[in-house]
């Protein structure tokens, strides 16, 4: 009898340490950075469960989760645009997290997707190229003269957070706000990627870039020559998003990595990390930056923003094609 209990301990155990084994697959537009200290601190805290992620553009991921949405080769899309998650949120599966009612209510917006990080466009201008009474201080001044060819900027068609600029120009000026779009895009050297932008400014090869808050407050940090700019005819302040996708090969490790992700520790290695402001209300925010409450912001429909995504992305290529872009 007593042989018998010990190998049914040691089954039960077996199975246990199984049952909390195997793998979680990610795609995601997250930093190499970001990706390579996050991932061994999830291994260290999951024992036996390995995190494999495929790295893409925040466009990219959305194209190939689509793909494969009948035979998922995934299970999670980690830290893209929320109004990309939006348009295709009939891919994803909803998911209440662990600490669900930990969440910033102005943050819960999503159709079958979580917030993540909270995120804000700003503009990053290099200091010694220009001094405090000429940066750009609306989206209306990128249009001047004085910036042609001095601002940088990714593609609205590839970068999930230039899409979110334009969308926050649409909705600050409505239809007129293409004309102001399109005047930016006179003045500005499309960059291979969103995360090259400040780079690009606090190097002096552009003197003001388009670009989100903690991209920006990075190098502002670092000591580089450079200062953010908050737009005083507003600024769109969102989640990006993580999300559980429907028929996920690895639901329960999927689960918890979402867990993890939206844990206090990770979300205050965030704030230290890469300057993005929590999703959580009981972590602190990054130091050195303004509260929200001294920003002008304007409120960011995912819905309207999803919905119109083919319609503004067309017409941008349209704009960028005739620009030479």
């Amino acid at each position: 009898m007593k042989r018998f209990a010990v190998v049914l301990v040691c089954l039960l155990l077996a199975v246990s340490a199984w049952a909390a084994g195997g793998k979680v697959v990610v795609y995601t537009a997250h930093e190499d950075t970001i990706i390579n200290a996050l991932v061994p601190m999830f291994e260290k805290d999951n024992p036996g469960i390995k995190l494999e992620y495929v790295k893409l553009a925040s466009g990219d991921v959305i194209k190939r989760a689509k793909a494969e949405a009948a035979r998922p080769q995934a299970d999670v899309i980690w830290s893209i645009g929320g109004e990309q998650l939006e348009a295709e949120n009939q891919i994803l599966a909803p998911y209440t997290p662990k600490d669900w009612d930990k969440i910033n209510p102005v943050y819960k917006v999503g159709t079958n997707w979580l917030p993540y990080t909270g995120i804000m466009n700003v503009f990053i201008v290099n200091t010694k190229m220009l001094t405090p009474d000429k940066y750009p201080k609306t989206w209306t001044d990128l249009t001047d003269a004085r910036f042609k060819k001095l601002i940088s900027s990714a593609r609205a068609d590839k970068s999930g957070s230039s899409y979110m600029q334009l969308c926050n120009v649409i909705s600050i000026y409505g239809d007129k706000g293409w004309d102001i779009y399109t005047g930016i895009l006179k003045n500005t050297v499309i960059s291979a990627s969103s995360g090259s932008v400040p780079k690009f400014v606090n190097d002096g090869q552009q003197a003001v870039g388009i670009t989100l808050e903690d991209n920006a407050f990075r190098y502002v940090s670092g000591g580089g020559p450079v200062a953010i700019v908050y737009p005083t005819d507003g600024t769109v302040a969102a989640p990006d998003g993580i999300a559980l996708l429907k028929g996920a090969p690895d639901l329960e490790n999927a689960k918890i990595f979402i867990d993890w992700c939206l844990s206090k520790p990770v979300q205050e290695y965030l704030v230290d990390a890469m300057a993005r402001r929590p999703v959580r209300m009981d972590c602190k925010n990054p130091n050195g930056l303004p509260p929200i409450s001294s920003i002008k912001t304007v409120p960011y429909d995912f819905a309207w923003a999803a919905s119109n995504s083919k319609a503004f992305v067309a017409k941008f290529v349209d704009i960028a094609m005739e620009l030479g872009l």
